[in-house]
């Protein structure tokens, strides 16, 4: 019986000492980073300004592959049922793993059971823009306006369940006027939405908007962070302009497949910390109004679990529905 024991514990030395070496191995091929919005949109910019200083890091390239649809909810869901070995995944923002679960029946994933955070990478506010067409040069403008219009206007958003969707939503509700909800793949969708007239305001990323607002394009009339931006600075607050404690900030991740090895996800995790931290990285963000954002994975779980509960909470109080 000792003889076998032995045996058995020899067979066994030469897998568990491969087993470090296996993890030291990753990554031996690109890595596919799937960011569920179009290209160009907010998420895709602050993705590709990543991506290259950590497949760098790294020692292989991370390909983006744009897999738009539903809000973020299609390439999320692809995301969650791929192979959890290190090479699929996730770019996106807070509402397929936050607002969503909230909002859409039969979500075909579960952000917390399939998805492990790697960590948090930017935030930025919103701003409110509109189409200048509509005469409004303020906030108050804006709001008696959309009562005297009683429900003709409308806005739009990346989605469903988006920071953009539930600001405005929010903010509707506080000020008491109606706006219908026209959901797109992407903000520049909404933003040419905008300029051919076919919704008249939305929230958006700074990053977006703001080349069209200082063409004279489209109108900014304020942002939906506690402060105002240095970026930003002749923007007030919606706090500022009457209601106290609106805030609506945004905010972009990287996850992977639940179950991915610890290993790769305190490597990628640790990697992209630094590439976050990098004065490189740093000013591309800046550039579109960003502001950079590291956290560990548990930091990024954390968060993830505040905004379901703070944005619960405002979906309940505003009576948003699922569409």
């Amino acid at each position: 019986m000792q003889r076998r024991s032995l045996l058995q514990a020899a067979a066994l030395a030469p897998l568990a000492a491969s087993l470090p070496v296996l993890a030291q191995a990753w990554p031996a091929r690109p890595i596919k980073l799937v960011v569920p919005f179009p290209g160009g949109s907010s998420p895709d910019i602050i993705a590709r300004a990543v991506a290259e200083p950590l497949g760098q890091a790294l020692g292989q390239p991370l390909v983006i592959v744009n897999q738009p649809g539903a809000g973020g909810n299609i390439g999320t869901g692809a995301v969650a049922k791929a192979e959890p070995d290190g090479y699929t995944l996730l770019f996106t923002i807070q509402g397929p793993l936050v607002t969503a679960p909230l909002l859409t029946k039969q979500l075909p994933y579960n952000p917390v059971k399939d998805l492990q955070p790697i960590g948090l990478v930017a935030t930025s506010p919103n701003v409110l823009v509109v189409d200048p067409k509509l005469g409004v040069n303020s906030l108050a403008d804006f709001v008696r306006l959309a009562k005297e219009k009683k429900g003709q206007l409308n806005y739009g958003s990346v989605g469903n369940g988006s920071a953009a969707h539930l600001a405005m939503e929010s903010f509707r509700t506080r000020a008491g006027f109606e706006m219908t909800h026209v959901p797109y793949q992407g903000f520049p969708q909404v933003v040419n939405a905008i300029l051919a007239g076919q919704v008249h305001a939305g929230f958006m990323v700074p990053g977006i908007a703001m080349g069209q607002v200082r063409a004279g394009k489209l109108k900014a009339l304020a942002v939906t962070s506690a402060g105002r931006v240095a970026s930003l600075p002749e923007l007030q607050t919606l706090a500022e302009l009457g209601y106290a404690g609106f805030e609506a900030i945004s905010w972009q991740a990287m996850l992977a497949p639940a179950r991915t090895s610890a290993p790769i996800v305190q490597r990628l995790s640790a990697e992209l910390v630094k590439v976050i931290k990098s004065d490189e990285v740093r000013a591309k963000m800046l550039s579109q109004y960003f502001s950079a954002a590291a956290s560990s994975p548990e930091g990024l779980a954390s968060l993830m679990k505040t905004e379901r509960e703070r944005w619960g909470q405002m979906i309940k109080a505003a009576g948003v529905q699922a569409e």
